[in-house]
């Protein structure tokens, strides 16, 4: 077997486990491992090769990684997205910038105002993003 065939068996298999952990990882390396497989053509130096499917992989990985997940993994959104942001709450205390409560599916969550409005108790208000615990809204626009 010559060595440019055990390459591209390599890749294979890391193109096989890409398919079953779709998470853009083991495409890197078996990217690599392709381009390695062509170099080896031209040098039979394992060394070299080893050093290059490492270039190429830790490359691939910095550089062709981050463009591959922004492009084709869409973000699926988290029970919070789905369930809380872009909903109508209600405000239980008066909300600022800097505290307050609503109340939403019967469940309390602290509030801040997002854009630092005053938000009188008993008013509707619009969940417009959360950070950990806190939810930030705006008053409900008619």
């Amino acid at each position: 077997m010559h060595l440019w065939e055990l390459l591209g068996i390599i890749g294979i298999a890391f193109l096989i486990l890409e398919m079953f952990t779709p998470s853009m990882f083991f495409l890197n390396f078996s990217l690599a491992a392709f381009i390695t497989a062509g170099v080896s053509v031209f040098t039979k130096e394992p060394y070299a090769l080893v050093i290059i499917f490492v270039v190429l992989s830790f490359a691939s990985f910095v550089f062709l990684r981050p463009i591959l997940v922004k492009r084709f993994c869409k973000s699926k959104e988290t029970g919070m997205e789905s369930k809380y942001i872009g909903q109508i709450a209600k405000a239980e205390e008066d909300i600022t910038e800097s505290g307050g409560v609503i109340t939403i599916y019967g469940e309390r969550w602290d509030a801040r105002s997002e854009d630092g409005n005053f938000i009188a108790k008993g008013s509707e208000v619009k969940i417009v993003r959360n950070e950990s615990i806190i939810m930030y809204v705006k008053e409900r626009e008619e």
